[in-house]
């Protein structure tokens, strides 16, 4: 695919570099710092073009009569709203997904279509890691609780623990535990490693343990991995910003939850939007303050502030004062695997989590939803199965006959309401949705193959 990316923040050069990957993309990204652009070009396989992203010359420049895909990502809605239509106006780009933080915009989803201006998608950065991290807040001890299929399945991730029932015990236990329970394990990390599930493995501590269950089952199938998490009565969030306020806001009716902003103005502006949640102006970094407001009794510390250094030490700070659990938003992936490898429970990584919206766009066959797993090393995919026995790669074969690329593993099929856990008998049939988990992304181009249609 020719892929134009316009804007090359945070989210823009993490999704360079995530399409650029893929021999099959061609990329190019637009922004107007040439410093930026130059330190881009010298570590990526990407072209770059100097320019306001919403100008038609500089949009012809980067190609925009040829390319199959807009991703408008600048820090401005307006200039991303502007350039997808300019786009389709001039150029005819096929498909334009823009990033639009307002709720004045996103609210009122009549601003969008052919008609009026033309973006096929809009994406919001802040609301998707707020439902990613409401997710994390209500399922205690997830590392990633993923939806597909509507809500029907859920892919969760979890460190398996000492005191977990099923650690120390074959997988097959895990049926015998859970008998009205479908569930179904799709890949176990140990040291970093993938190991491949089947019935006589046996679940370590520490262990790192994917599993597809149903939504409302997610919490049992941890309890039997981890010795119990209760659930999260008392939050404490560090930070006033958008993601702060929103997730303040969906807590605050079923958890005792406080809110700690630096800005005295920003502070007073969250306590006027916010019903039921205790706001505080200070330093979360402040160690009288997390002492004085009990943190040593606090179930989640989540520090999302607008600086990842702040939001690091003052989650070291709360786990060491005695918070049970903490997360810190990082906008660098690398800094990830290092900092939850230390006294941080959790690291949200917002690029990440927002390029899960955009890959189903770049994928080929009938993909529909797509999730960044393991700090963008591997994927779980959402795939239609369309067509007849005779043009698919999938139809009319059991999950034991398809030809999976090593590493990948079908875990559930989705037929009408139905959720069928994907055991070695199962057969496919058209128009099923499959959750499938892949251990490594270099494999996709052998997935999408199995799931786009052969001509005759």
């Amino acid at each position: 695919m020719k892929i134009l990316i316009l804007g090359a923040g945070q989210v823009g050069r993490t999704v360079a570099r995530h399409f650029s990957r893929e021999e099959a993309n061609d990329v190019t990204i637009v922004d107007n710092d040439v410093d930026v652009l130059r330190d881009i070009q010298d570590r990526l396989d990407v072209h770059t073009v100097a320019g306001n992203a919403a100008h038609p010359n500089v949009l012809e420049a980067a190609g925009a009569d040829e390319a199959d895909l807009l991703v408008a990502l600048t820090n401005s809605d307006e200039v991303n709203m502007v350039a997808c239509e300019v786009a389709f106006r001039l150029f005819r780009t096929p498909t334009k997904i823009a990033r639009i933080r307002s709720p004045e915009y996103t609210s009122r989803p009549q601003l969008f279509s052919e008609q009026a201006i033309a973006v096929d998608v809009f994406i919001s950065p802040e609301q998707l890691v707020t439902e990613y991290l409401e997710r994390l807040i209500q399922n205690p001890g997830a590392l990633q609780v993923l939806d597909f299929a509507g809500g029907k399945v859920c892919l969760a991730a979890v460190h398996a623990g000492q005191g977990g029932p099923l650690v120390g015990h074959a997988l097959r236990v895990l049926g015998e535990h859970l008998e009205s329970t479908e569930v179904r394990v799709v890949a176990i990390y140990r040291g970093g490693r993938n190991v491949v599930p089947d019935g006589d493995t046996i679940i370590q501590a520490d262990d790192e343990v994917f599993f597809l269950a149903a939504r409302d089952d997610v919490r049992r199938v941890i309890g039997e991995l981890r010795a119990d998490d209760s659930r999260a009565h008392r939050v404490l969030i560090a930070g006033g910003g958008n993601i702060g306020r929103l997730l303040a806001r969906s807590l605050e009716r079923s958890a005792q939850v406080k809110l700690i902003e630096h800005d005295p103005e920003r502070a007073r502006r969250a306590s006027e939007q916010l019903e039921n949640t205790i706001v505080l102006a200070g330093d979360a970094a402040d160690e009288e303050l997390l002492i004085e407001e009990n943190i040593d009794s606090t179930d989640v510390f989540a520090a999302i502030t607008n600086s990842e250094e702040a939001n690091i030490l003052s989650a070291m700070l709360a786990k060491r004062l005695g918070a049970a659990r903490v997360m810190a938003l990082v906008n660098r992936p690398s800094y990830a695997d290092l900092i939850e490898s230390g006294s941080i429970d959790v690291a949200i990584v917002p690029q990440n989590i927002t390029i899960g919206s955009l890959l189903a766009h770049v994928r080929r066959g009938d993909v529909v939803r797509v999730h960044s797993l393991r700090h963008g090393a591997a994927e779980a995919i959402e795939a239609v199965a369309r067509g007849e026995q005779h043009n698919s790669g999938v139809i009319g074969r059991t999950v034991q006959e398809i030809e999976l690329p090593e590493g990948a593993a079908i875990g559930a099929i989705v037929r009408g309401e139905e959720v069928i856990m994907a055991h070695h008998d199962a057969r496919v049939q058209p128009n099923d949705h499959l959750i499938l988990f892949l251990a490594d992304r270099r494999h996709i181009d052998a997935v999408e193959r199995l799931f786009t249609r052969v001509a005759p």
